[in-house]
């Protein structure tokens, strides 16, 4: 019965996800995490309230979108410039290279096909994880949390260019380049007009209908939204490309105490209606039974989830001489947690560009979640020892801050 009825029960499950977070046990745990595992709790593969069927695909692809959006307005490279941006680079191609190898080597394991694609989910960095430990340790404008931020940001941005590139068929990839400079000229064209020309009497209609039922500056940010999402599609990108570079443009544009009633309007309508679509959907789509279905897909969820370390927390070795050595492992486990949103975003469209095999995506997806339990734990942990035995000013900030997210703040002042 409760199948006709999707629509409720994916919010009977994004209204459970938070609530549960709330409780002791849940709250070491992301929001996200429990909306996935609740999508996957009322789905096909386990109580069947719901199928994911036509109208809810379309559902978790504008959800993912929505996403995506969301993330791009988070982006603020000007907190970063800079070292902490150049050291983010370069870790992000170190990773890039050091998934690349590790591909190659799975790849040539009989039974295991691991497409390019891999590479990419496995340079993907949690930055929407990472922030509130920041911000609730005050961290953001010290070292460690303007160092962590950039490689964060890198680990959204180049998985999103990356993917849009490499997953491209309609031109060859010296056109999409092509394409791609020319729709990053057109971003920045935007940008600088939202940010640069503000015509009094354009402000003035958009102050007035922002309290009222048209919602004009809502609208109109999501037309903008809609508007890069047909210009990416003609340029041969994916959809949450264009979600992305839209979200850039109106984060630019409403920085600043001016724009926070929009900022907070924006993200009811994202997060509070689209957002569930694509996480609880993505539950709904998740095949729990794929894991267990061999031996070679079993082993591939741990190995995954060591390989996001692996492929991120490397690179922190270029950090040396800027972080002391009780902040690097800390620094690196950080860094080695997985996008959730980005991971299913680049395995939902690797599955339908089928340039990745099913069992391949699932484990990913799983790997993912796990580093969001694990790998932020095991930093605090670190963090919050290091700070015992007499850890630097940044070092109690963070710890601090951790105590925090779990529910243990021992009263301590970084």
């Amino acid at each position: 019965m409760l199948s006709h009825h999707p629509i409720f029960v994916i919010f009977l499950a994004a209204v459970a996800a938070p609530l549960l977070a709330q409780t002791r046990a849940g709250a070491r745990m992301p929001v996200v995490v429990f909306e996935l595992l609740l999508g996957v709790l009322i789905g096909p593969q386990v109580m069947r309230l719901i199928e994911y069927d036509s109208f809810l695909s379309v559902m978790r692809t504008v959800g993912m979108v929505a996403v995506l959006f969301m993330a791009g307005m988070e982006m603020d490279f000007e907190r970063i410039r800079g070292r902490p941006l150049s050291l983010a680079v370069r870790g992000w191609i170190a990773s890039a290279l050091l998934a690349g190898l590790v591909v190659a080597v799975l790849h040539a394991i009989p039974g295991v096909r691991a497409p390019a694609i891999v590479i990419i989910a496995l340079t993907t960095t949690g930055l929407g994880t990472l922030l509130p430990i920041l911000r609730d340790g005050g961290l953001l404008e010290q070292p460690f949390g303007k160092m962590l931020l950039a490689a964060g940001t890198l680990g959204e941005v180049g998985p999103i260019v990356a993917v849009s590139l490499v997953l491209s068929d309609r031109y060859s990839t010296w056109q999409e380049f092509g394409f791609l400079l020319v729709f990053l000229g057109l971003v920045a064209l935007a940008a600088a007009v939202g940010v640069g020309v503000r015509p009094p009497k354009v402000l003035g209609l958009l102050s007035r209908t922002m309290h009222t039922s048209t919602q004009l500056p809502v609208r109109f940010a999501l037309l903008i939204l809609a508007a890069l999402v047909v210009v990416s599609d003609l340029f041969g990108f994916e959809a949450v490309f264009g979600g992305f570079a839209a979200g850039m443009i109106v984060g630019l544009a409403t920085r600043g105490t001016d724009g926070e009633a929009f900022r907070v309007k924006i993200d009811a309508v994202c997060f509070g209606w689209f957002a569930p679509f694509f996480y609880v959907g993505t539950g709904v789509a998740f095949d729990v039974g794929a894991l267990g279905r061999d031996v070679t897909t079993m082993l591939l969820l741990p190995s995954f989830l060591l390989l996001f370390l692996v492929a991120r927390g490397l690179p922190t070795l270029l950090y040396r001489r800027d972080l002391s050595r009780q902040e690097l492992l800390p620094f690196a486990f950080s860094s080695g947690v997985a996008s959730l949103g980005l991971v299913v975003v680049i395995t939902h469209v690797g599955l339908q560009t089928k340039h990745m095999n099913p069992d391949i995506a699932q484990a990913l997806v799983g790997a993912a979640v796990l580093s969001l339990l694990v790998y932020p734990t095991l930093a605090r942990m670190l963090l919050s020892r290091a700070a015992t035995i007499g850890g630097g000013v940044g070092l109690g900030g963070l710890a601090q801050a951790g105590r925090k997210q779990e529910g243990i703040d021992h009263g301590s002042k970084s």
